[in-house]
């Protein structure tokens, strides 16, 4: 009863019987049906309703951003993209995420053997920790539905939403599943009054983050780049980690450097969280301004703790925003947030806190 229900839809025979075999191989998941294309697909999300959708978005009749946003206006439900690691595929996929689907998968990693271990654990996981969400989700908002006045008039006693006063240098921000429709809701609504740099790092696989950082450049009014090699930091400046790639500072003449390196080779992440903001940290001290959101696991905890311990400050998303509840949360249990915020409160209290002091 407590299993992942999930639905497969694929134009693929090959591909429909992979993700399968894949995803049923973990006790947790059960596959309820596959769809050849996203006309089966859609009829079998309404008649079937699985708690997760592995949606192709290159499927005939019906392909899957118009399936996408029947499922969504007829019958929101988590879906995952199956995407190709091409441009043209990045750019889909955004397109995606802006029409509500929470995450993706590549597709010609998929079944590489080479990457069938690391692949079939993340889909596993990915499947498994954005079902779980959605079912919170859903009993949340039940609860809601029934008991409204008193769940919206209820403070949350965690909940924090007033950082003492501080100077910041630079904001670290990390964040994962969920990300990208996540940061267009609130790097586009920062002031253009804000001068120093900010970093971030995005899990996504190359050509995604520079079509990220193109969107957002396009929507916001600070400058928003994929960062490379060599660049020099200024402030008023949005700096993405490229996929596949770590981000650091290195001072160079006393002035502040972009590196981008594959080092180290044994983070589980490339880009990793940790890694950038312990960067950002050397560089900067306390006067950095940590953020995490959302995202599976717990990548960034241990660099936001050492940030923590040295005197900065930390602002962590709130569960019920989030898509998956994974890297804030373990920023939220080990009591390392000075706030916890819902999505919509980010951008109003960056501004507050970052323009007041330049």
């Amino acid at each position: 009863m407590n299993k992942i229900r999930t639905l497969i839809v694929d134009d693929s025979a090959f591909m429909r019987k992979s993700l399968q075999l894949m995803l049923e191989s973990d006790p947790e998941i059960e596959i309820i049906d596959t769809a050849r294309d996203g006309i089966q697909g859609v009829e079998l999300v309404k008649k079937l309703r699985p708690d997760v959708v592995t949606l192709d978005i290159e499927m005939p009749r019906l392909d899957g951003l118009s399936a996408l946003k029947q499922i969504m206006n007829e019958c929101p439900t988590a879906v995952i993209m199956v995407s190709s690691l091409t441009s043209e595929g990045a750019e889909a996929t955004l397109n995606a995420m802006e029409l509500g689907a929470v995450d993706f998968i590549p597709k010609e990693l998929s079944f590489v053997n080479v990457n069938i271990v690391k692949i079939k654990e993340e889909l596993i996981s990915k499947v498994k920790a954005i079902g779980r969400h959605a079912r919170l989700k859903n009993r949340l908002s039940r609860i809601t539905n029934k008991q409204s006045f008193e769940v919206t008039n209820k403070p949350r006693q965690y909940v924090k939403s007033i950082l003492p006063k501080h100077i910041y240098s630079a904001i670290a921000l990390g964040i994962s599943t969920g990300g990208p429709l996540s940061l267009q809701k609130v790097i586009p609504l920062l002031s253009e009054k804000i001068n120093i740099p900010i970093f971030i790092v995005q899990h996504m696989p190359p050509k995604f983050t520079q079509s990220l950082s193109e969107r957002l450049n396009s929507m916001s009014k600070l400058h928003v780049k994929e960062a490379a090699h060599g660049d020099i930091v200024k402030g008023g400046t949005v700096y993405i980690a490229p996929g596949g790639k770590h981000m650091t500072i290195k001072p160079v003449n006393g002035v502040k450097n972009i590196y981008i390196s594959d080092e180290p080779s044994t983070t589980l992440h490339r880009p990793s969280v940790d890694v950038m903001i312990n960067s950002v940290v050397d560089n900067y001290g306390s006067s950095t301004l940590g953020i995490i959101m959302t995202g599976m696991g717990k990548d960034g905890y241990e660099a936001i703790k050492r940030l923590k311990e040295i005197g900065g400050q930390i602002i962590a998303q709130d569960e019920e925003t989030c898509v998956v509840y994974g890297m804030p949360k373990a920023i939220v249990d080990a009591s390392l947030a000075d706030a916890i915020l819902p999505l919509n409160k980010f951008s109003e209290t960056i501004n507050n806190l970052v323009v007041r002091y330049v």
